[in-house]
């Protein structure tokens, strides 16, 4: 049985790690435990910024936004899945065979704990602090910023663990003040509304983001934007104890709070806005500059680009990359799915950010064709950096995007959609604003905006669908609508759907043929088409006799069209676990059970029978 001296599973000695961590520091590189005592690490302005960068380092690492809970916990969905074959961790995640030893699910809920533990010391004390009320004018803004900082932080800790294993012990004092370590369980309601107030109170205390230096650390617009979130949160559907997926009768309450937060952002452009190119936003990532119109509002930061960093984006994620190649070794951690791909309109300027469909196999940089059941994801990928990282560093340096302003136009549109039983104009032109970004170039193909309620709501969880692809975003949002079962049936039937090539995937090629020119691909289109899309949206169409080969060893423009299966590919019978993808993926998913994961088998331990495990485990 685990110690009782750790605290919600090792909370514990956070105190003493709390006071010597430094804003770029690694684990590796921490000094000796200091000696201080609270009083003294709170003694003044520094020590207290070097405590809120300690609750910040709990967010990233390989247990925390760095790998896990970023790319393992949002799968399997609709839009992806971790890939390859199944086992006691981030595969059975995300297969939902959720074992109560798997480490993956142990190790960043513990992590999570240090960060909420961290987080109201830093609460507790900060305002304690003679400086606080009795400073100088600079003295009392930072400490106030930094309290407010400390609210959202447990905020987003607190999120992250109900919408994961839903009613979980919440502690919001100390661990040192507690007479009993191993509190109950608090309803996730509860929870939810301590932190949306909380975060009415930070937002009084942060800056506007250009009021202060340019960086990571959390100012007045991500807390309004977390706080709509976690809003819609509460008023969402979620897994009970009774394992029925049920929201309050209140739940109007909280999207009329989402309605409100979202509001003000958008009155606030000069703060906030869209980049209007959809690129620019993920090339600004892997390029370690800040976007100018502030889009992203939120981020996980990663130590910058030095390829020592807490972040395993574009390593684990991305396309294939040959460790050989000049763009270092990477990619292929998350298959994107055919559905999705085909969810997106040939025009539609996401889809070949979201989605990579080549890979690069050799040391000559040469890009090759993916089949359709191997497309991979792109936003975070590592060819895109700046500067290249060759080799097999496995820390690219990426931040975890957590919200943009893209999500606060859509969250608008959503929550003035549901208080007004239909949207008004303005929820309409939200959510125009958004796509109409996508079809830069093509607006007038947007279509027609639906004016119903039910219609309009499809229109917004569809077009969150297309917009926040590997964002961390897609599951959750089906579990809080409970539509989660619902989508994996019908990305399970569209799938069947395409490799078949029936409406209304009768156009899908069964085959596409491409070449290198250099080092890209160009594919086979006929000279006289007319039709958009080629060549993924037309049927097959054969080149001419004698120009067809294989493969080409290099780039050269005199290359021959070689062929590669394309809905062919979703024939084949052992694509996961010896299923084909439309079995294999989310395979032991349950429904009144998978939308929570378990208690792992060390915690339930530790409780002695005071934490009840989550429903089906």
């Amino acid at each position: 049985m685990i110690n009782k001296k750790l605290s919600y599973v090792l909370l514990s000695s956070i105190f003493a790690i709390l006071v010597t961590l430094a804003a770029c520091k690694k684990y590796t590189e921490v000094e000796p435990v200091s000696q201080y005592s609270v009083a003294q690490a709170f003694s003044d302005v520094s020590n207290a910024f070097n405590a809120i960068i300690g609750v910040y380092d709990e967010l990233q690492g390989d247990n925390g936004y760095g790998i896990r809970i970023s790319m393992y916990y949002p799968y399997d969905s609709d839009e992806g899945i971790v890939s390859g074959n199944i086992d006691n961790g981030r595969r059975g995640i995300g297969r939902y065979q959720l074992l109560l030893t798997n480490a993956e699910l142990t190790n960043p809920f513990r992590q999570l704990y240090r960060g909420v533990e961290k987080a109201n010391l830093c609460i507790e004390q900060i305002p304690l602090m003679a400086q606080y009320n009795n400073g100088t004018e600079a003295d009392k803004k930072e400490l106030r910023r930094l309290y407010g900082e400390a609210l959202t932080l447990r905020a987003q800790f607190y999120f992250e663990l109900i919408r994961c294993w839903g009613d979980v012990p919440a502690p919001m004092t100390p661990a040192y003040k507690q007479t009993d370590l191993f509190i109950p369980q608090t309803d996730r309601d509860s929870t939810y509304d301590r932190i949306i107030a909380d975060l009415a109170t930070a937002i009084d205390l942060l800056p506007w983001r250009t009021e202060v230096a340019r960086n990571e650390r959390i100012t007045k617009g991500a807390a309004k934007a977390l706080r709509a979130r976690i809003a819609l949160f509460r008023g969402g559907y979620s897994l009970r104890a009774n394992a029925q997926m049920e929201r309050k009768s209140d739940y109007l309450t909280y999207y009329n709070i989402a309605k409100k937060e979202c509001e003000e952002l958008m009155a606030r452009r000069d703060q906030h806005t869209l980049n209007p190119n959809y690129e620019n936003i993920w090339r600004s990532v892997t390029s370690f500059v800040y976007d100018p119109q502030g889009e992203l509002m939120f981020e996980i930061g990663a130590g910058g680009g030095n390829g020592n960093s807490d972040s395993r984006m574009g390593n684990y994620d991305g396309p294939n990359l040959n460790a050989a190649s000049r763009y270092g070794a990477g990619g292929g951690g998350i298959t994107m799915l055919p559905n999705y791909f085909y969810a997106f309109d040939s025009v539609d300027t996401r889809r070949d950010i979201t989605l990579t469909h080549f890979a690069v196999n050799t040391s000559s940089n040469i890009k090759s064709q993916r089949r359709l059941g191997e497309l991979n994801t792109g936003k975070y990928r590592r060819d895109w950096r700046v500067p290249l990282l060759p080799g097999t560093v496995l820390n690219v340096g990426y931040n975890w995007s957590v919200i943009r302003f893209s999500d606060v136009l859509l969250m608008y549109a959503e929550a003035v959609n549901e208080i007004n039983n239909g949207p008004t104009a303005a929820a309409i032109a939200a959510f125009e604003e958004v796509r109409k970004r996508a079809y830069r170039g093509n607006t007038g193909l947007i279509g027609t905006t639906p004016t119903d309620k039910a219609g309009f709501f499809n229109a917004v969880a569809n077009e969150r669908y297309l917009e926040f692809g590997h964002e961390g975003i897609r599951k959750f949002d089906l579990i809080r609508w409970n539509l989660l079962t619902t989508k994996l049936a019908e990305a399970r039937t569209k799938i069947q759907q395409i490799r078949d090539r029936v409406a209304p995937y009768n156009n899908v090629p069964q085959y596409i043929y491409y070449k290198n020119v250099g080092e890209e691909i160009v594919y086979y289109t006929p000279a006289d088409s007319t039709g958009k899309g080629f060549p993924f949206w037309r049927p097959t169409t054969i080149p001419p006799t004698g120009t067809v080969g294989t493969a080409p060893a290099s780039g050269v423009a005199a290359a021959k069209w070689v062929r590669i299966d394309w809905a062919q590919h979703l024939t084949t019978a052992s694509a996961i676990d010896g299923k084909p993808l439309w079995q294999g993926f989310a395979s032991f998913f349950v429904a009144g059970k998978s939308e929570l994961f378990p208690f792992d088998a060390a915690t339930i331990a530790s409780y002695q029978g005071r934490l009840k495990q989550n429903p089906g485990y």
